[in-house]
C-alpha cells in the first residue's frame, strides 16, 4: 500500500507543485489538503474517513480548550482528546496483539480481531494528540481554520513515514510560509538525495539481507550473520532516512521545513548519543509528551530510571505490536539505565574507537532482536553470531565480494 501511495505520488506530484505555485496564495491550503486525500485515498482508500474523523475531534478539542482555558472544559476537551488518539491507535493496531496474548495466557479461545492497520496511523495520531496537549500548556495558539488544520495533519509529504511534524514546529508556516526557487531548488536536492538512498541503496543491500534471512540457521556461518545483520541495519537507515529526507525535501518545496529525523546515527560512540541521533522527532516526542512529564530526571535517581523505563517499554510497543518490539525497547531502556549507572564514566576513558565498537555492537544486536519476530529465531541468529556454527563459508566470501559496501560499512 505504501508503494500504492508512492506511485501515486510520482504519477501526479509534477501537476500537483505546478497548480500549487500557480493558484492564489489564500487557495495554497485547499491545494495540498485535496491532494493529501487524494494521495492517502490512493493507498488506503477505506481508512479516509478515520483521518478525517481524526482531524474534526482534535481541531474540536483545541478550539474548546483554548476557549475554556483553566476550567473544566478544557481539562475534559484534552482527555477526550487522548483518550480517543490512544483509543483508535490501540483499537486498529494493538487489539489482535491483546486478544492473542489474553488467549495465551488464560487458554481461551476469543476470536481475534483481525483489522487491518491504516497507513501513518501511529504517525497522524502522535501529531493531532500532541497538537491538543501543547495547546492546553499554552504553547501554541488553536487553528481557527479547520482546512489548515487539516492542512497539518494530512500534508502528504510525510504523512506515511513521518518524520512526526508536531503544529508548533509549522503553526506559522501553515498561515503563512515563503516560497522562492532557491527553497524549491534546495528541497529537490534533498528529495533526489533521499530517493537514492532508498532506490540505490537500500533496496540493494536488502537483497544481502534477504539471501541470509532465508538461508537456514543450521547452514549459516558466522561471517555471513555478521554481514546480514548489518547490512538489516544499513537497510533500516537508508530506507527510512531515505523517507525522511523525501519528505523535508518535498515539504521544502512547498514552503515548509520539517525537522530532522537523522543525523548519522551509526557514528555515535554510545546508546545514548545513538539515540539522539536516530528518528530524533519520535525521541522528542517521547521525552516531551511521556518522560518529562513523568517527572524526567528532576525527582531523584530512581525515579528518573523508572521513566526511562516507561518511555522504552513505549517506544518498543510503537514500532509494532508484536512481542519482538516490546523486547527490543526494553533492550535499549536497560543499556541506557546502565550508560546512566555508571558506563559512560568508563567508556569516557577509552579511546573513541573503542567506544564506537561498541556502539555499533549493541545497536547490532538490537536490530536482530527488532528483525525477528519469533524471539526463539532471534535467539537463535545471535547465537550464530557469537561462534555457534562455522565462521566461514563459500557463501559468505561470495557475499563479502558481492556487497563491497556492506563489508565496508
Amino acid at each position: 500500500m505504501v508503494f500504492s501511495s508512492l506511485t501515486f505520488l510520482f504519477m501526479f506530484l509534477p501537476a500537483v507543485l505546478l497548480t500549487y505555485y500557480i493558484v492564489p496564495k489564500c487557495c495554497k491550503n485547499v491545494v495540498l489538503f485535496a491532494f493529501s486525500l487524494l494521495f492517502y485515498a490512493w493507498g488506503e482508500p477505506v481508512y479516509v474517513g478515520l483521518m478525517i474523523f481524526s482531524t474534526i475531534l482534535d481541531y474540536t478539542c483545541g478550539r474548546i480548550v483554548e476557549k475554556y482555558r483553566h476550567k473544566t472544559q478544557s481539562q475534559i476537551a484534552l482527555t477526550v482528546s487522548v483518550c480517543i488518539n490512544l483509543g483508535l491507535l490501540c483499537l486498529f493496531k494493538y487489539s489482535g496483539f491483546l486478544v492473542e496474548q489474553f488467549n495465551n495466557i488464560f487458554r481461551t479461545s476469543i476470536d481475534v480481531p483481525e483489522l487491518a492497520l491504516p497507513i501513518g496511523i501511529s504517525f497522524y495520531t502522535f501529531q493531532t494528540m500532541s497538537y491538543t496537549i501543547d495547546v492546553y500548556r499554552g504553547e501554541v495558539k488553536a487553528q481557527k481554520n479547520i482546512l489548515y488544520f487539516g492542512t497539518y495533519v494530512t500534508l502528504f509529504p510525510q504523512l506515511i513515514a513521518g518524520p512526526i511534524v508536531r503544529y508548533q514546529t509549522v503553526a506559522e508556516q501553515i498561515d503563512n510560509r515563503t516560497l522562492s526557487f532557491d527553497r524549491f531548488g534546495s528541497g529537490v536536492k534533498r528529495f533526489i538525495c533521499g530517493l537514492g538512498k532508498k532506490v540505490l541503496l537500500a533496496n540493494n543491500i536488502g537483497l544481502l539481507w534477504s539471501s541470509v534471512s532465508s538461508t537456514p540457521l543450521s547452514q549459516l556461518s558466522t561471517v555471513s550473520a555478521w554481514l546480514g545483520i548489518v547490512a538489516f541495519g544499513l537497510q533500516l537507515y537508508f530506507d527510512f532516512s531515505g523517507y525522511s529526507d523525501m519528505a523535508i525535501g518535498l515539504g521544502r518545496m512547498l514552503g515548509f521545513d520539517f525537522v530532522e529525523n537523522f543525523d548519522y546515527p551509526y557514528i555515535s560512540q554510545s546508546i545514548t548519543e545513538f539515540w539522539r541521533r536516530w528518528h530524533m522527532s519520535l525521541g522528542t516526542w517521547f521525552r516531551d509528551y511521556v518522560y518529562i512529564p513523568l517527572g524526567g530526571n528532576r525527582k531523584g535517581f530512581a525515579i528518573q530510571m523508572r521513566n526511562i523505563a516507561v518511555v522504552w517499554f513505549l517506544t518498543g510497543l510503537w514500532h509494532g505490536a508484536s512481542l519482538n518490539f516490546i523486547l527490543w525497547g526494553v533492550y535499549y531502556g536497560i543499556l541506557l539505565v546502565i550508560e546512566k549507572l555508571f558506563l559512560t564514566k568508563l567508556l569516557k576513558k577509552l579511546p573513541s574507537v573503542f567506544r564506537h565498537i561498541y556502539a555499533i555492537i549493541c545497536v547490532l544486536i538490537g536490530w536482530v532482536l527488532f528483525s525477528f519476530e519469533n524471539m526463539s529465531d532471534g535467539l537463535s541468529y545471535l547465537k550464530v553470531m557469537l561462534g555457534q556454527n562455522t565462521f566461514c563459508t563459500g557463501d559468505a566470501i561470495y557475499q563479502l565480494l558481492s556487497y563491497p559496501l556492506v563489508s565496508s560499512s
